[in-house]
């Protein structure tokens, strides 16, 4: 029967397929080399097979090490999520959030779960509404943490990444080649008429209005329906429609940054941890700024 692998191995077996140098990896791990080549060693017996092949100017994986790594990292990040949940201090209290419908469902439910297992005695609200509302919420002191689109480049809070607006059409429907063009569109909105609407106009491009929703879902429903074509950031184009390009004779929109704002009035540890949790969150879809 093989022993048990230790976690303390599968850390040594990361760090020399990151650095692909057993002497390398000594010196991150502050161990003597010896201690290293013995650790893996342990390892490849424990799991029966060669992890790595050596060669005079370091190691390569094998299939088998290839293999290990994504479990070694599933392992080893488990483990430091578990270790950092129960050091926290338990925190407690409301935190009031106001953000984007966009990621209500992509975004937000990752934050959230990873926060509701870490501190469950605090109590979240969720606002999800335009960024014009949110920012108002924030001022009057009815939110706590607000994340927004920010298209002033006012350079006001955390710019947590850049999602530009772009025009969005389904692959069934070929509704932008229809001339006037059909436009979905927010109702009593300043940002669609300054700025979507604009962007045709810009270009000569006649258009109508075939469909007029209060929320984000709704365009993207008319977009899939093939009733007309709409705004979306680039984040959210729904499955079964595709970003209309200069290719297709259209303009950008505009590339607004998402911004985390917080309140000015107060603030609480709880609040704090939050707002760290969306700022990982959006992480995978930061870009560099310009």
């Amino acid at each position: 029967m093989q022993e048990p692998i230790e976690s303390d191995l599968l850390r040594t077996f990361l760090v020399v397929a990151e650095t692909s140098n057993f002497s390398a990896a000594a010196q991150r791990i502050g161990r003597t080399q010896s201690a290293v080549s013995t650790q893996i060693k342990r390892l490849e017996a424990a799991i029966g097979e060669n992890l790595f092949e050596r060669g005079a100017r370091g190691v390569l994986l094998t299939r088998q090490g290839i293999q290990l790594v994504p479990y070694a990292r599933r392992v080893i990040d488990l483990l430091n999520e578990a270790a950092a949940t129960i050091r926290s201090k338990p925190l407690d209290g409301p935190v009031r959030v106001g953000i984007p419908e966009e990621y209500s469902q992509t975004v937000l439910p990752a934050a959230l779960a990873a926060f509701a297992v870490r501190h469950p005695a605090v109590e979240v609200t969720i606002s999800c509404d335009y960024t014009v509302r949110n920012l108002a919420a924030l001022e009057r002191d009815e939110l706590d943490l607000a994340v927004v689109f920010d298209w002033s480049d006012q350079n006001k809070g955390e710019v947590l990444c850049v999602d530009p607006t772009v025009w969005v059409t389904s692959m069934v429907h070929r509704l932008h080649e229809i001339d006037p063009l059909p436009v979905a569109t927010y109702r009593n909105s300043t940002w669609s008429r300054d700025f979507a609407l604009r962007s045709l106009e810009q270009i000569g491009r006649s258009y109508r209005i075939a469909f007029i929703a209060d929320t984000g879902s709704g365009l993207k429903n008319a977009v899939i329906a093939g009733l007309a074509v709409t705004t979306l950031s680039r984040s959210s184009i729904p499955p079964g429609c595709r970003e209309l390009t200069a290719e297709d004779g259209f303009p950008p929109v505009d590339s607004s940054k998402v911004v985390l704002r917080r309140n000015s009035f107060r603030s609480s540890e709880a609040v704090r941890e939050l707002a760290e949790m969306l700022r990982d969150a959006f992480q995978p879809m930061s870009v560099p700024m310009i």
